[in-house]
């Protein structure tokens, strides 16, 4: 049997096929939406239409980090543009923290009011449909991001899931509203709360990524077993960092050789080592040369 080889996703490509089905999706939601709203007078409805198409903005934050994150590094930026889906992702939790707020501010009014809204079956079925609809979408960005890495796909998915959770809030209220009138009020703070905690979690992942961030085990095991030690089975590695430009990494450590080397013969083993490690990670490193003690 033979071995099929399987091509890598392209990260520009699948960031804009991402934005482009987010948009057209979130906008056809939004249209039923403000119909079902129109039909039975429902503020919910209509609060989570404008939701949906909070979506499309975000999409279009995506989809324009794709296109800026695939320029080629230039004289000002010779890294590259790679961090513009750190940008994004930074972007997409900002509105994720203010649809959170406006979803715990208008619970909490709602509750102080006891509003209760009558809704009909076409309200349920468009609901239901959203919710369905809008993890679909979530799973497929998650998918999307696993696979290339993107942090902004992934965090649109949590944005697509944030909506599906607004959905599933007013879900609740319409087929829960004759009975308990509170019950849209308290699942609504559940989701902002929810929300607050997916901004808190994405901006800490993304922030933590610029700042840099220290590679992991695996990383630092594999180097070592795979490159170190294959090639010369005398020197001491430690004080690893990556500097992530998503595009483009930078891997910086050192190493420890006898005290007897040359300057040359130290400089020719660190140049075989930072070769190595570019041709099987594709990382471009720099090594200070140390004494070993």
């Amino acid at each position: 049997m033979k071995n099929v080889e399987v091509k890598p996703i392209d990260t520009t490509k699948a960031g804009y096929k991402e934005g482009i089905i987010s948009i057209l999706v979130n906008v056809a939601l939004f249209v039923l939406k403000m119909w079902a709203s129109v039909l039975t007078g429902s503020i919910a409805l209509a609060a989570d239409a404008w939701h949906a198409l909070s979506d499309s903005i975000s999409s279009v934050v995506v989809v324009a980090a794709a296109k800026l994150s695939s320029r080629k590094a230039d004289k000002e930026h010779p890294f590259g543009h790679g961090r513009w889906e750190y940008i994004a992702s930074l972007l997409i939790a900002l509105i994720l923290g203010i649809v959170a707020y406006e979803f715990f501010r208008n619970s909490i009014v709602r509750f102080n009011s006891r509003e209760k809204v009558e809704y009909g079956l076409f309200a349920v079925v468009v609901t239901a449909v959203s919710v369905i609809i809008k993890e679909l979408l979530a799973q497929y960005a998650f998918y999307l991001g696993k696979k290339t890495g993107n942090s902004s796909i992934a965090a649109d998915g949590w944005h697509h899931r944030s909506d599906a959770l607004a959905s599933a809030v007013v879900l609740g209220g319409i087929l829960f509203a004759k009975q308990f009138w509170w019950t849209d009020s308290i699942l609504g703070v559940i989701s902002a709360l929810l929300l607050f905690y997916v901004t808190f979690k994405i901006m800490k992942e993304t922030i933590s990524k610029i700042l840099g961030e220290e590679p992991g085990e695996d990383l630092i095991d594999r180097i070592t077993k795979e490159i170190i030690d294959a090639y010369h089975d005398d020197l001491k590695i430690h004080h690893f960092h990556i500097h992530n430009y998503v595009s483009h990494k930078e891997l910086t450590l050192h190493i420890r050789l006898r005290k007897n080397l040359t300057i040359e013969s130290g400089h020719k083993i660190a140049s075989i080592i930072e070769e190595r490690i570019n041709e099987k990670f594709g990382m471009v490193t720099t090594i200070h040369v140390e004494p070993m003690d």
